[in-house]
């Protein structure tokens, strides 16, 4: 085995193993002639014999086996398993003949490695033996004889699997029958081999002791040894009998061997144990070899016989008994007295050392044989041998083990019978042995097991019980030789010996409970043995689950029958008990009640009286009762007065007993415990004369004023035993009884629910108990107590339960209700047909109730409703059940379904609520379809009184409110031309469900459960409509939700819910056919039209499919005609799923429609306005060819307008008009748009006229009637005029040279000029007007709409027409501006939109102002140059309107942000306040910057010192950090690496359209992005500023972020705009190399040329930029370095780019060598921050400075001296 981890020669590549070198050396030679294996000694030459010429055996071995068997002989462990188990592998898997060849070598193989020391070797050698043997069969025979002693040893293996294993392998080789012939085949040498282990090898024998440990060396010697003693044994007790005597000779010589004696003494347990077994076996089989060898064998046996060691006990006993009943003489080869016993003796005084169950059981047969000289004197024999054993049990060992004591007991009452059986030469020697064993033995040992409570359990009780009946049965014999007499007197001695210990426990004031107990118990058993069982037939344990109620019940009333047996089994037991035992038992029974009674009465002793019940019980008799009047006599006077009337009343003792003294304690308040009292009770009743005299007695004590607890222990009694039961049952069905029980439960019912105070007794639990016992107990179907009791028991619970529902303290009603719960639910489950008593349905139902509602309703905690449900589920289990025996209608079943039907229509219910009442009405249905089976009659019948009727359905309908229509309408989707009518109620703060919604759940959820079970019921067509038509209410429900624009957190909670709960079309779908559910909702579509066709759309869009029925609705024009409003919408929902050749047949219906239509028809439905909003829903989506149709529609129009323009809402006041009307309107201008985008022909100039001022004239209303916006018409009238100026607007924008050619000739000029200019005239305005009046259109409003539309439209005004507004003038006081009045007015209106709660205001605003903003820097422009050369830092402020907006955002995103960490990712809810407040704010700031971009460099300067002064750029920057995602990758597509193709919000452009018909949720995150690009890009020295100040963590995230994802970005425009730049200096070429991130500037002039490299960092614009020095000539090093430094200098603190640093550098030097000196201070010409040149000079020394530094120089310094000359400087 080559070292793992040692060095290794060089070119050896593998470690070095001995098995490969062997298989190597069986490659190269193919066969190894004699080969000679290494063994472990030189004794063992390998596997291969190594003889001369052995080549043609060798070559039988095949090669594998070769190696494997060279692999066995291997030291190493793991090798030889491995080895061993592959052996028996091929020995299974190859030919018989292969494997024959390994039989000659096996031999040698098999005896040593079977001794191996592994066990697991030896076990999968036996394996592999076994194997073998089942190829090659009979052909082992010649090699037997050298296997056998070792197979043998083997099949006694200690390691009891490898044991097996060769046991197994024995019986494969030979059947049981020639197993005998086997063994006596090879017997002289496998005695041979054992006889060599047993007295020649030693531990250095067996194994080499040079390489096998000294421990391992000896542990093997000493397996072998044991091994082959048990081999011995085996083969004695397998060979045949004839056999035997040929082996005397040769066991002779080993049983003369001392050493083989010696190991009765060995040190090794396992050696000693198999020498004894050994012992056995000689004995059993060779008894004469044994006799002549008895001199050895008893002293081995004999002496050994207090070995105490677990493994050597069993053996010795055995070998011990063998021994004294094999050898007669043996005890003449012992010392008994001084040998045996004494060590006998004291293994009993040691309880056996914890082996008394082996030990003891053989005394008996031991002391059987134990000569009579040797157990002489007989008493004191008998008194030592007992005495031993008594204090032996009392070891504390013994006591804690069962089975131990038992033991001792056992062995020591079978010796005590023994011993007095034992007869004696002298009759008078007899008496004074059987004095001792009674009074020194057995009442002793009696009193130590009664003074123990550990033993009292214990069998001695019943062993002495089984020694009076043979002692009885021996005394009643009448036998000459007077043994009767002997036994009369024995019995005797035992009766008054037993008394007077029995008094002694009794008669002391502190008698031990235990004790007492034992000793009743103890006489109850000699009494009658058979009615206790004994304690050592274990109990069988046995599991139950609660859902078993079946079974629980038959197991209930098996253990009243079972019960009942053994009573009688008792009776007639007690009858057979001779009177030898009755009389005696008797007087000691009342001698011991007697004394109780006195310890009783005068020292109240508890323990006394529970002794005196426990007595009772069992000899309950006249004769004991009148004992105990006698006892109690002495009394006062008024006391014998009122005994003497009970006499006169009552002549039975046990009665008068009952009312003398029991009543009494039953009385008495301090006792807890009063179950041994019932007993009492119960033997007073066992002996009353008739049950008449039992119910008066009773009736009695429930008039009297006890507590319950006593009756519910007698009723619990009566039940646990059918004799009780018949003392008592007068009483129960009695009416006392049943009146007090009604009383309790109105009293307990109303204890919990109004605060009373508590009664004497504590807690209400037993009572409740009680009041459960009696409802739910019935024996042979009978209830306990009257029926009629029962139903009035249940009307109290249900009136409770009741009541338990309005209380409001939730408190108090707890206890109460899970009382009630408690006793409902075993009443519900144990009681047949309990459910069919109105008073029982009703309770079912109020459990139900308080189910099925939430519990902020109930005031009930998780664990009660648990317990509840619980309840009521085993009720409707019990009702479904006997329902299905008993054809009757349920009351419980009707009065349920219509509670869940008012619940659900009540409107009242909440998201929680309506979850809570389906998944309880799912269970209920679950329960009945359980016991319905596919019938589903009961289903049916509950779903059919829970569906709505049809008027009910419609007035659910009008309850939802008619908001949805406003998106449907607004889209297009939906024309009306009438008010909705319905209910306008506003759901945005609703926080109950309409009842629509729940009943369309509820209902849902019931059919889907009906279908799921495939249950059929009634008629199938017309229960498949009713199914259809449940499911399209909650499709029409869904809709409704759908269509809502902003719908409350209610609906959408509702809505997850129900796919929560899986009620949902899919889940109809997959468990029925819906091409009928399609049909009906077409049905209603066509009826009703609005919400129905849009539901219908959704389905068809599901489905993917129209059916023929409803294209059947358009084929011909009557199919449609005349258009009802049902019609209209259903063919406008249509229209998407229609192919063209169909759409274009329903356009050609429409116009034709349209040229006949009268004046009169324009603004109907059938009319003009249904035709026109057809042919707009078939043009919206484009699919069909009819362009040339367009013009000939417009034309029509406009013949209308000539004929009656009144039609036609030009310029007008809405109020008075006609929703008609306006509905014709509004599809006329949807029309327009429509046929820009779709029209190919040209259209002539009074057409363009037409639709220009048609639309100038629309507008005009739009911008009159904004009071009417409220009225839905009039507002889809307002955005669809809007829209279509926009539409106009696109259109005019994107016209292209090639399309105006076919435009009427001036028709450009008269959009500019005219229209367009009309268009934001009337637009702005509006929009400031609207805005102004409501400070917040919430979402979804309608005001949000026209807002949409005006924004849209707005976003099209150009940037004169802003600077020419007709707003009125508005300013703001102290805000300092350079701007025009016009401009300043327009930015002080504009602005604060962007603060607007609505997004398309902030949006169209910002477009507006976006086209401003490079406006506004060229006035500031003019400004500077009076700014002059101040000492101090300049700062400029950019808009003021602006920076207004932006500190009043400022200021709420800080309240909202401050809680997130900068980094972490802050999620804004789209169009939630904060979406708003966080748009307007990075909109002011994209406004900004590109104000920003727009100024010169001068300016920026100043702009950026106003940001650093009021750190608003730094708050941006950590609010961008909240705002942009980790991961900011472009429309969900995730990629953590970013590579060159990923599109991140970066790379991608924000578009921002008023429509928004983007995704809202990546808005923020996008716009957050793309500012701090933009910011990154044109303000990078402010940003570095700021990124150099922050705190370490946000540092680094700031770092990571930018060099991830926007430094490429930035860096790649950064060198495409030099590439690009078309910016030219004189004398100066630059160039970039955008794969190195370089720009290299080349300068020269005159004879001085001059390379700088300007080199990008990967964080850029982050990390500094580094400049390094290419070329240069004629420049001094001084002079360089200065040059490169301000270069560096400009780059890194200019907020521009690249080619604006280069600029100003190269205008820096170009001034130096002008002749301008530089600033001594900053040793530059231009200043690096404001660009001007120096210009303060000293008046001394005549150096300029910039005025800039010279502020910084005096600040920092305090002085006021010049830098270079130091004189003060003026």
């Amino acid at each position: 085995m080559g070292g793992k981890n040692k060095q290794r020669t060089k070119g050896n590549l593998r470690p070095s193993s001995s098995g490969r070198a062997a298989e190597l050396l069986a490659k190269e030679r193919g066969t190894v002639p004699g080969f000679i294996g290494f063994g472990t000694s030189q004794s063992d030459l390998g596997y291969v014999p190594a003889v001369q010429g052995a080549e043609e055996i060798d070559s039988l071995v095949d090669a594998d086996f070769r190696m494997v068997l060279r692999k066995l002989s291997k030291r190493d462990i793991t090798t030889k398993l491995k080895a061993m188990q592959e052996f028996g592998t091929m020995c299974k898997e190859r030919e018989a003949e292969v494997v024959k060849g390994v039989l000659p070598y096996w031999p040698r193989i098999y005896c040593k490695i079977s001794l191996d020391h592994d066990r697991r070797v030896r076990e999968a050698t036996q394996q592999s033996f076994e194997q073998l043997i089942l190829k090659v069969k009979k052909h082992l025979a010649p090699y037997l004889k050298s296997i056998m002693g070792y197979w043998l040893i083997a099949q006694c293996d200690t390691y009891s699997p490898a044991a097996s294993a060769a046991k197994v392998a024995f019986e494969k080789a030979f059947p049981s029958s020639k197993q005998p012939e086997a063994l006596a085949f090879c017997k002289d040498e496998i005695l041979n081999v054992l006889q060599d282990h047993l007295l020649k090898e030693t531990p250095d024998t067996l194994s080499d002791p040079q390489t096998v440990p000294e421990e391992e060396r000896e542990a093997k010697f000493f397996r072998i040894l044991t091994c082959s003693l048990l081999a011995l044994k085996k083969l004695l007790s397998m060979l045949p009998k004839k056999e035997m005597h040929s082996l005397e000779e040769k066991l002779m010589l080993l049983l003369s061997q001392n050493k083989f004696w010696k190991y009765s003494k060995h040190s090794i347990p396992q050696v000693r144990s198999a020498f004894f077994e050994l012992a056995s076996a000689f004995c059993q089989y060779l008894p004469e070899l044994v006799k002549t060898e008895a001199p050895r064998v008893c002293p081995a046996v004999l002496l050994s016989i207090d070995d105490s060691d677990a493994v050597v006990c069993p053996a010795l006993w055995e070998a011990v008994l063998y021994a004294i009943a094999t050898i007669e003489d043996c005890w003449s080869h012992v010392n008994a007295k001084k040998g045996v016993l004494p060590k006998l003796w004291t293994v009993l005084r040691e309880g056996g050392r914890g082996l008394a169950t082996v030990i003891y059981p053989n005394l008996l047969p031991f002391i059987s044989k134990v000569p009579p000289g040797i157990a002489e004197p007989k008493l004191e024999y008998f008194r030592t041998f007992f005495s031993n054993m008594i204090q032996g049990l009392s070891r504390e060992r013994v006591i804690a083990s069962p089975s131990e004591s038992s033991a001792i007991i056992t062995a020591f009452m079978e010796c005590l019978r023994f011993a007095i059986l034992q007869k004696t030469d002298k009759e008078d020697d007899q008496r004074p042995i059987h004095q001792m064993l009674i009074c020194d033995q057995l009442i002793p040992l009696t009193d130590a097991v009664l003074k123990e409570p550990r033993l009292q359990n214990g069998l001695l009780f019943y062993q002495i019980a089984e020694t009076l009946s043979s002692w009885e049965a021996k005394a009643e014999l009448s036998n000459d030789d007077g043994t009767d007499e002997v036994f009369q007197k024995l019995l005797s001695y035992f009766w008054d010996h037993l008394l007077k210990m029995c008094i002694l426990h009794v008669d002391k004031l502190d008698a031990h409970e235990k004790s007492l107990f034992a000793i009743s118990g103890m006489l109850e058993i000699i009494q009658n043995p058979k009615s206790a069982t004994k304690p050592n037939s274990r109990r069988s344990l046995k599991i139950r689950f609660t859902d078993e109620d079946e079974s629980e019940r038959n197991t209930e009333n098996g253990k009243l029958t079972e019960v009942r047996n053994s009573d009688s089994e008792i009776q007639s037991d007690l009858q057979h008990y001779s009177l030898l035992r009755k009389e005696p038992l008797e007087n000691l029974v009342c001698n011991l009640a007697e004394l109780s009674i006195v310890y009783v009465n005068e020292q109240k002793s508890e323990q006394h009286l529970k002794f005196l019940s426990a007595l009772l019980k069992s000899f309950s008799s006249n004769r004991v009762f009148q004992v105990l009047l006698e006892q109690g006599n002495d009394a006062s006077s008024g006391q014998a007065e009122s005994r003497k009337e009970i006499k006169a009343h009552h002549e039975s003792p046990s009665v008068q007993f009952l009312y003398m003294n029991l009543i009494t304690w039953l009385k008495e308040d301090w006792r807890k415990d009063t179950h041994f009292l019932i007993d009492i009770l119960y033997s007073v009743l066992d002996c009353c004369n008739g049950n008449g005299e039992r119910k008066i007695v009773l009736d009695d004590l429930t008039k009297m004023d006890l507590k319950w607890i006593i009756f519910l222990q007698i009723i619990e009694k009566a039940c646990s035993s059918s004799t009780k039961l018949s003392l008592v049952s007068d009483w129960l069905k009695g009416d006392t009884l049943g009146e007090r029980l009604v009383m309790l439960a109105d009293d307990l019912c109303h204890l919990g629910l109004k605060p009373i105070a508590a009664s004497s007794e504590s807690s209400p639990s037993e009572r409740w108990t009680l009041l459960s016992l009696v409802l739910s107990q019935h024996i042979k179907n009978e209830s306990l107590i009257g029926e009629t009791f029962v139903e009035r028991i249940i009307d109290k619970l249900q009136a409770a339960l009741s009541k338990a529902k309005d209380l409001s303290e939730a408190g108090n009603t707890e206890p109460s209700v899970s009382f009630i719960c408690d006793v409902a639910s075993s009443f519900f489950s144990s009681v047949k047909g309990c459910l069919l008593m109105p008073s029982s349905e009703d309770l079912l139902l109020t459990i139900f109730q308080l189910c099925a509602q939430k519990q902020d309703a109930t005031h009930l905690t998780d664990l009660l409703v648990c317990k509840l449900k619980h309840t009521w589920m085993s009720g409707v289990n019990s009702l479904v059940h006997q329902l299905r025996s008993v054809q009757k209608q349920s009351t419980f079943l009707h009065k349920s379904a219509l509670w869940v039907k008012n619940q659900i229509q009540s409107s009242s219910l909440d998201v929680k609520s309506l979850q809570i009442l389906i998944s309880a009405v799912s269970d209920l249905l679950s329960k009945l379809m359980e016991a319905d089976g596919p019938s589903g009659y009961l289903v049916g019948a509950y779903v059919e009184h829970v569906t709505p009727n049809k008027t009910e359905w419609g007035k659910l309908h009008e309850s939802l409110s008619t908001e949805w229509m406003h998106k449907p309408l607004l889209e297009g989707r939906l024309s009306m031309n009438c008010e909705p009518l319905g209910s306008c109620v506003r759901l945005c703060g609703t926080t109950k469900l309409p009842g629509h919604l729940c009943t369309s759940a509820l209902i849902s959820k019931m059919v889907l459960l009906v279908l799921e079970n495939g249950i059929v019921h009634g008629n199938d067509d017309a229960e498949r409509k009713k199914i259809d038509n449940i499911i399209a209410e909650l499709l029409y429900s869904l809709q409704w939700i759908e269509e809502l624009e902003n719908p409350p957190y209610l609906l959408l909670e509702y809505v997850h819910i129900l796919e929560e709960m899986h009620i949902t079309y899919e889940k109809f779908s997959t468990l029925s056919n819906t091409t009928s559910l399609q049909q009906t909702i077409f049905d209603r579509s066509e009826a009703h039209g609005r919400l129905w066709s849009l539901t219908m759309a959704k389905v068809i869009h599901v489905e993917n499919t129209v059916s023929c029925e409803m294209k059947q609705l358009f084929k011909t024009t009557e199919g449609f005609l005349p258009l009802t409003e049902g019609r209209l919408h259903t063919l406008q929902c249509l229209s998407p799923f229609l192919i063209e050749e169909e759409k274009k047949e329903l356009v050609f219906h429409c116009v034709a429609k349209l040229m006949t239509c009268a004046q009169t028809e324009l603004s109907s439905t059938d009319g003009a306005f249904g035709c026109l909003s057809i042919l707009n829903s078939c043009l919206n989506d484009r699919s069909i060819d009819c362009d040339h149709l367009l013009p000939g529609i417009l034309k029509i129009i406009m013949s209308w307008k000539n004929d009656n323009e009144d039609s036609f809402l030009f310029s007008c006041n809405l109020k008075e008009t006609s929703a008609q009307l306006l509905g014709f309107n509004i599809e006329m201008i949807r029309y327009l748009p429509l046929l820009l985008k779709y029209s190919t022909a040209p259209l002539a100039d009074n057409e363009w006229d037409f639709i220009m001022c048609s639309m100038l004239a629309w507008l005009e209303t739009t911008s009159e009637n904004r009071s009417l916006y409220h009225v839905p018409l009039v507002q889809i009238f307002a955005c669809v005029s809007c829209d279509l100026a926009s539409a106009l607007s696109a259109y005019f924008e994107a016209a292209t040279p090639e399309t105006t050619e076919n435009l009427p000739a001036n028709l450009i000029s008269e959009w500019k000029e005219f229209f367009s200019e009309g268009i934001h005239n009337l637009l702005l305005p509006l929009l400031v007007k609207i805005t102004g009046e409501t400070k917040n259109a919430s979402e979804g409003s309608f005001q949000n709409s026209v807002l949409t539309s005006l924004g849209e439209a707005l976003t099209y005004i150009s940037k004169d027409q802003l600077l020419n507004h007709k707003l009125p003038a508005k300013f703001v006081a102290g805000q300092k501006t350079n701007l025009p009045d016009k401009l300043q007015t327009l930015l002080n209106k504009l602005s604060p939109l962007l603060l607007f709660r609505a997004r398309p205001v902030q949006i169209s605003v910002y477009h507006m102002l976006y086209k401003l903003m490079p406006e506004l820097p060229k006035f500031d422009e003019e400004d500077l140059k009076s700014y002059g050369d101040e000492e101090e830092e300049l700062a400029l402020s950019p808009p003021a309107a602006l920076m207004s907006v932006l500190a009043t955002q400022e200021l709420l995103l800080e309240n909202i942000l401050e809680c997130i960490p900068v980094g972490e990712f802050a999620v804004i809810q789209p169009l939630s306040d904060e979406f708003c407040l966080v748009l307007g704010y990075l909109l002011a700031w994209k406004l900004t910057l590109a104000f920003f971009r727009a100024a010169s460099s001068q300016l920026r300067v100043l702009y950026s010192q106003y940001l650093r002064r009021t750190k608003s750029l730094n708050k941006l920057l950590y609010h961008l950090f909240r705002l942009m995602p980790e991961n900011p990758v472009f429309s969900g597509l995730t990629s953590e690496v970013p590579n060159k193709d990923t599109k991140t919000f970066f790379t991608e452009e924000l578009h921002l359209d008023v429509k928004g018909t983007g995704l809202l949720s990546s808005q923020i995150p996008h716009l957050a992005c793309s500012v701090y690009h933009i910011t990154l890009k044109d303000l990078p020295a402010m940003v570095r500023l700021w990124w150099n100040s922050c705190e370490k963590r946000v540092f680094s995230v700031v770092d990571k972020f930018t060099s991830k994802y926007v430094s490429s970005v930035l860096s790649s425009q950064e060198i495409s705009s030099v590439q690009t730049s078309t910016q030219l200096f004189n004398g100066m070429t630059v160039k970039a190399r955008s794969v190195a991130r370089e720009v290299i500037a080349t300068y020269s002039v005159d004879d001085i040329f001059i390379e700088l490299i300007i080199q990008l960092p990967s964080n850029y614009p982050l990390g500094s930029i580094t400049v390094e020095s290419g070329k240069r000539v004629g420049v001094a090093v001084q002079q360089w370095r200065n040059w490169m430094l301000q270069l560096s200098t400009y780059l890194t603190h200019q907020n521009g780019s690249i080619m604006e640093g280069l600029s100003l550098w190269k205008n820096n030097v170009d001034k130096r060598f002008e002749g301008v000196e530089d600033c001594m201070i900053c040793f530059s010409v231009i200043h690096g921050s404001n660009y001007s040149l120096p210009k303060k000079a000293c008046r001394t020394c005549k150096k300029k400075f910039h005025s800039a530094c010279l502020y910084k120089w005096f600040t920092s310094s305090n002085k006021s001296t010049c830098p270079l000359c130091r004189e003060t400087f003026f």
